[in-house]
């Protein structure tokens, strides 16, 4: 599919993401003109009526909108994050569908995989086994996409297709506290405790979890190529293929912040999911995406705006 002409709807773009979503769709040839990006303050996609007045006129819907957070954020508004996450998905899709509109990308998330799944996380595992207890409600909320996009395929032969991201990070990213990933979270913390003289940080877990990231600009240029170039109804993940100990993140951060106070680790809250690492073959495979960014490199980056922008 040739995006260039195309008419696209992209929900969450003013998100972490989706900013950096529209600046690839405006790099590849898209005209800024074709492009709707309706803040949720203008369009409250828990509603039927926005829903259908967003996807109206549209070739492509890409659905990144979403409700999330932190461990601390879901185990705080679990019922929020399950609520708001499945009725807008499973609304716009619906409404893009009667609106005829050509191709839908739906967002996933790496929370949807079973707490103990073999790594690497092959799309085949999906299925075997109940998500992290902390983030259920939010990863099966978002699974549920995957489900809708399956059966509108199999029943009106609608082109949805389902993508399944690993966290991310990078300038621009979500620093508030009371919602922030681990990442964002950690340059905060190691900023303000130099800034104020701070004996210690305190983080939560053991430090013993491993995580994957992915740096953002090379999320967006894997949803830009499934987009043009991927039309089935599997799953694809979309990662760095690569973990790292929470413990070893937060000396990395610890260390290029220049923090030369303790890490103390509080054992009472939880690590959340034991490990995390994608198959990411699937994607190189079908539509070419590998992604492209050191992780020292782009961890600097994400450090040096949260210090430039805060």
């Amino acid at each position: 599919m040739d995006i260039r002409s195309k008419k696209i709807l992209v929900t969450g773009a003013n998100g972490f993401l989706g900013k950096h979503l529209i600046l690839k769709l405006l790099e590849v040839g898209v005209k800024e003109k074709n492009l709707f990006s309706p803040k949720s303050s203008e369009l409250d996609l828990r509603i039927w009526k926005n829903c259908a007045e967003a996807v109206k006129g549209r070739d492509i819907a890409i659905h990144l909108a979403a409700k999330v957070g932190g461990i601390g954020f879901n185990r705080e508004k679990p019922g929020e994050l399950f609520y708001d996450n499945i009725i807008m998905g499973a609304q716009l899709m619906e409404a893009a569908r009667q609106a005829g509109v050509k191709k839908f990308v739906a967002l996933g998330t790496v929370c949807a995989y079973p707490k103990f799944t073999p790594v690497p996380f092959k799309e085949e595992d999906l299925w075997n086994g109940y998500p992290e207890e902390t983030n259920a409600p939010y990863g099966l909320a978002k699974k549920m996409l995957l489900v809708q996009a399956q059966a509108y395929r199999q029943q009106y032969g609608y082109n949805a297709i389902f993508l399944l991201p690993v966290n991310l990070y990078g300038p621009g990213d979500n620093f508030n506290p009371r919602s922030s990933h681990v990442i964002p979270a950690l340059i905060r913390k190691f900023v303000e405790a130099k800034e104020q003289n701070k004996p210690n940080v305190i983080i939560w877990g053991t430090g013993k979890a491993t995580r994957e990231f992915l740096y953002v600009k090379d999320a967006a240029e894997a949803i830009v190529l499934a987009t043009e170039r991927y039309d089935k109804p599997d799953p694809v993940n979309i990662g760095a293929s690569f973990e790292i100990f929470i413990k070893d993140l937060a000396q990395l951060i610890k260390q290029i912040v220049g923090y030369e106070g303790k890490i103390v680790w509080d054992t009472t809250k939880p690590d959340g999911q034991p490990r995390r690492k994608l198959d990411v073959s699937r994607a190189e495979k079908e539509f070419g995406f590998k992604s492209a960014t050191n992780f020292e490199k782009g961890l600097r980056k994400a450090i040096k705006w949260y210090q430039e922008h805060r």
